[in-house]
């Protein structure tokens, strides 16, 4: 699945493409679409990630104080993935 990755955004520039050169058409998917989509799936796997990253983050605490920090940390850190996320649209759009 993730080979073909690169064939599907290819197809998706092309799509553009091709509407935008077929007569100043709509494009296939609207650039705020896919920017939704982008920021919506960074989220999604960002949440994916922390449910288990914090599920694990407060075990460990439970059994010593000290792993705290090191708990908050790994547990925000998939958040970073949404604001570089953010961050990529607003840069392109």
């Amino acid at each position: 699945m993730i080979e073909n990755a690169p064939l599907v955004v290819d197809a998706v520039l092309q799509a553009n493409e091709t509407a935008a050169a077929a007569g100043g058409a709509e494009p296939a998917i609207p650039a705020a679409s896919a920017a939704a989509l982008a920021v919506g799936l960074a989220a999604l796997g960002s949440g994916y990630a922390e449910r288990g990253i914090g599920a694990a983050a407060v075990g460990a605490i439970a059994e010593d104080d000290s792993m705290f920090g090191r708990g908050l940390i790994l547990t925000v850190l998939p958040e970073t993935l949404v604001i570089l996320a953010l961050v990529v649209v607003f840069i392109l759009g």
